[in-house]
């Protein structure tokens, strides 16, 4: 047979193969779907984050958990609150026992005498001062030698040193006594007691000994989240911020924040300059002023309930996203971001 029709016959033979329907419907669906995905990569926007674990705070120090420290010595005679109370500003936390249990009268016989010797070393100024002016006038007449005027100065000067001395022992003593009065240990503010560190009557408790944990009321809470070194530079005060509470059922989309379920918005008030120990940088949270949905209520989250946070950064294409992601890049660390961050007050 000829080449030709050799060639004719093989086409033919192909011909009659027919490509399985299954497997056309396979093909169809695989390029589609690959278009589909580049389409989808391409066009969609991203939202970068950088996420952290966090914890719920007090934005002011001086309204975080606190310990309530005893003024002075002492051994404990009688606690007033236990764990769990409430208590209001001035109520009594702790009523403290000198060993020496007359000691306060003692102090205060001690503070009589010192008060006398004052008096005393005033009047013996005084009637120096008398005798200088006489011997003054006598030594101007004549009638004086200059030692005995020289004399009469150096007795004021005396009287004086000891009226000073007598005074300052008086003030030490006044401080001693306000101090070993101050017995009874009060609430500084309206809060609750946490813990107390119990004891009894056989307990000592010296001066500046924690022998409570308070936390006030009244405070407004804050988020700690701490972000990873590499993309800290990006996280600047004013970035909005999703705040994803413990047991507060949420469901959360990284890259698109509007699509998220249960989360709450936040903002960036503050990034810690150095690092913790374990390498991320805090960065402090507070409620959006403007959020659609205020934080729940302090009965739900609670102080020292852990969060988690998503700060939000640039908005790119989902293929550059993926990418970074892959390549462990951080987010896109421009000059004009670069210039924004460093102008950020710190």
């Amino acid at each position: 047979m000829p080449f030709r029709d050799q060639h004719i016959v093989h086409l033919s033979t192909l011909d009659s193969i027919k490509t399985p329907h299954l497997v056309r419907v396979v093909a169809v669906m695989l390029v589609t779907a690959f278009f589909a995905v580049a389409a989808f990569l391409f066009f969609v926007p991203w939202v970068q984050t950088t996420s952290g674990p966090g914890v719920v705070t007090a934005l002011d120090p001086n309204d975080r958990v606190q310990n309530i420290n005893a003024l002075v010595p002492g051994r404990i005679d009688r606690w007033y609150v236990q764990d769990g109370s409430r208590v209001k500003a001035g109520d009594p936390i702790l009523r403290l026992a000198d060993n020496d249990p007359l000691l306060l009268q003692r102090l205060d016989a001690e503070q009589q005498q010192i008060i006398r010797q004052r008096d005393a070393a005033a009047a013996a100024l005084a009637t120096a001062k008398i005798d200088l002016r006489r011997t003054e006038e006598l030594f101007n007449q004549g009638l004086a030698a200059r030692r005995d005027f020289e004399l009469a100065t150096i007795k004021v000067e005396d009287m004086r040193a000891n009226l000073a001395s007598a005074e300052a022992s008086l003030t030490r003593q006044s401080v001693t006594a306000s101090r070993q009065s101050q017995q009874l240990i009060r609430a500084p503010r309206d809060g609750a007691i946490l813990r107390v560190d119990g004891g009894d009557t056989a307990t000592f408790v010296s001066a500046g000994q924690a022998i409570a944990t308070f936390q006030p009321d009244g405070a407004e809470r804050a988020v700690e989240i701490f972000v990873d070194g590499r993309d800290v530079a990006l996280v600047n005060p004013g970035a909005d911020v999703r705040i994803l509470f413990e047991g507060w059922p949420a469901v959360q989309f990284s890259g698109w924040p509007s699509l998220a379920v249960g989360t709450f918005e936040g903002v960036v008030i503050g990034v810690d300059p150095t690092a913790q120990p374990d390498g991320r940088f805090r960065v402090l949270v507070t409620e959006a002023p403007d959020a659609e949905h205020p934080w729940p209520d302090e009965r739900f989250v609670r102080f020292g309930a852990t969060t988690r946070g998503w700060v939000l950064l640039n908005r790119v294409p989902l293929w550059r996203e993926v990418w970074r992601q892959l390549n462990n890049f951080p987010p896109e660390y421009t000059v004009e971001v670069a210039a924004t961050a460093s102008s950020q007050p710190q």
